[in-house]
């Protein structure tokens, strides 16, 4: 595999993340086994301005992974840190041809450095139902549940 650069992009770059964005709503969408239709609905606007909304009441910092030899993106992690000094990782996606290759370790300790620096006091990450297979992952960095919220299904 070539090597792959990590950097870090501003708000006003985060289009460069809309296709892998993109990759990971489809794969919630076809692991969620009960909302479905919240995936089929959201849009990369909607979660682009989500994000920006983030810097309004705190700080957000992306990073992208790319392949230094074709620059083609390959993950990348939104993090964010409100003005309470909670962190949280807001979205991580690597592209299944390239898992397993410490990409998405990578992403989530330049996030991790990246909250410590800003005095995160609690750090989270929420992770979709039908995407358990992720916890040891996370599990990883000493993320462990805490507890888990039930969402009524919305009638259709």
């Amino acid at each position: 595999m070539s090597a792959v650069i990590y950097r870090e992009i501003g708000v006003h770059e985060i289009d460069c993340i809309r296709s892998l964005w993109e990759d990971l709503n489809t794969f919630h969408r076809e692991k969620t086994p009960h909302f479905r239709l919240h995936y089929e609905r959201m849009t990369f606007e909607e979660r682009k301005e989500y994000f920006i909304s983030l810097t309004r009441t705190g700080f957000l910092h992306t990073d992208i992974a790319s392949i230094a030899d074709s620059g083609m993106g390959v993950g990348y992690c939104v993090c964010s840190v409100s003005m309470e000094k909670n962190g949280s990782i807001e979205s991580i996606f690597v592209h299944p041809a390239y898992r397993s290759k410490g990409i998405g370790t990578a992403l989530v300790t330049r996030g991790l450095q990246w909250m410590d620096s800003c005095g995160a006091m609690q750090k989270r990450v929420s992770v979709a139902a039908g995407n358990e297979d992720a916890h040891p992952f996370y599990a990883k960095s000493r993320f462990v549940p805490r507890m888990t919220v039930l969402e009524q299904i919305p009638e259709s």
